[in-house]
């Protein structure tokens, strides 16, 4: 087959997008251009490779079979690409991060920062739905790096701890347990409890904290996003188990209040990631350097000031954060709970 590496480009994002005219503003070409490239792809590999229905497409069964090797294609191009760029020693370029829904609170933020000291790289930011999705993307090429808690044991991959993350219980302003200091974990079996979804980090690590208290709480609603938890938290409809980090503005405000509870905050580990065997390129090297070395004091500043349990500061906004993991493993901050938890999604 005679196929370029600009056809296995428009191929994906058609492929990821469903529709020629979305793909066609993906990659700033005319929707003719994107069809023309297609249909020059389907004619070099003999199949259809899409099943088309109107203006959208899906993928036919040869397509399915396709995407997976013009995804791995394109991804060996773009470590040929990065690898010629260390030898440059140039900082420019793409760089693409995947990241759990948690982080979205303050990774653009230190982004941002990044882009001001790198103004010529160029970022691209993909939110995982969930752990698993995360992990696909990181297979498959499509994240130079990876912001998340527990790092995957399923791929090879080199993991650094770069933040401590508490996690703590959290009630709407007001709530009677709002004034009782050090309480057992015992008491929260008293009210409904709003839960992340079974299976996503934040879930297990409740999980594993009730499990240790040998206490079995009553989870009256699951629910997959922090928003939406928060929201119902604040209406008075339960208690929650959250990350800090995606709580600061709310107790600002006044509007939820974090619980002193034996056995908290849970303390885990802010990790960045990336396949222990791609190179890297100078621009993943210096976010990863950046997150390394402005990590942990940032996310230290954005909890600064934030109210705790009984008035009292934040907790866990200044831990210390463990020593960088190898490949494949980060080791977790030392917390007060009574064992050790998965990392949060």
């Amino acid at each position: 087959m005679n196929v370029t590496f600009r056809q296995l480009q428009v191929f994906v994002e058609v492929a990821k997008t469903g529709n020629m005219t979305r793909a066609a503003e993906a990659l700033h070409l005319t929707p003719p251009a994107v069809s023309m490239q297609v249909k020059e792809l389907e004619a070099q590999v003999g199949l259809p490779l899409f099943d088309r229905q109107g203006r959208s497409v899906q993928l036919s069964t040869a397509g399915e079979y396709f995407l997976v090797h013009a995804k791995r294609l394109l991804a060996a191009l773009k470590e040929a690409d990065d690898a010629m760029a260390r030898l440059k020693r140039v900082e420019h370029g793409r760089l693409t991060i995947g990241m759990v829904n948690t982080a979205k609170y303050f990774v653009p933020h230190m982004l941002a920062r990044f882009h001001e000291e790198h103004p010529g790289v160029e970022v691209r930011l993909q939110l995982a739905a969930n752990r698993e999705e995360l992990v696909a993307l990181m297979n498959a090429g499509e994240a130079d790096l990876a912001i998340m808690g527990r790092p995957p044991k399923e791929l090879a991959t080199r993991a650094e701890a770069f933040a401590p993350h508490p996690l703590v219980f959290v009630a709407p302003a007001g709530h009677p347990l709002t004034t009782t200091a050090q309480a057992p974990a015992e008491v929260l079996t008293r009210y409904p409890l709003i839960a992340r979804e079974a299976g996503s980090g934040t879930r297990a690590a409740m999980e594993r904290y009730f499990a240790a208290h040998r206490v079995a709480p009553h989870v009256a609603m699951e629910l997959p996003s922090n928003e939406t938890i928060k929201q119902a938290v604040i209406a008075g409809m339960g208690l929650s188990f959250l990350s800090l980090h995606t709580i600061a503005l709310e107790l600002r405000h006044g509007l939820l209040a974090v619980l002193d509870i034996v056995g908290t905050p849970v303390m885990r580990t802010w990790n960045v990631v990336h396949v222990g065997s791609r190179v890297l390129s100078p621009a993943a090297e210096a976010f990863r350097y950046f997150l390394i070395e402005h990590g942990e004091a940032f996310l230290s500043q954005q909890t600064a000031g934030v109210p705790g349990p009984a008035g009292q500061a934040a907790p866990g906004g200044s831990a210390a954060a463990p020593a960088a993991g190898s490949a494949g493993t980060a080791e977790a901050a030392p917390g007060p709970a009574s064992a050790p938890a998965p990392q949060p999604d």
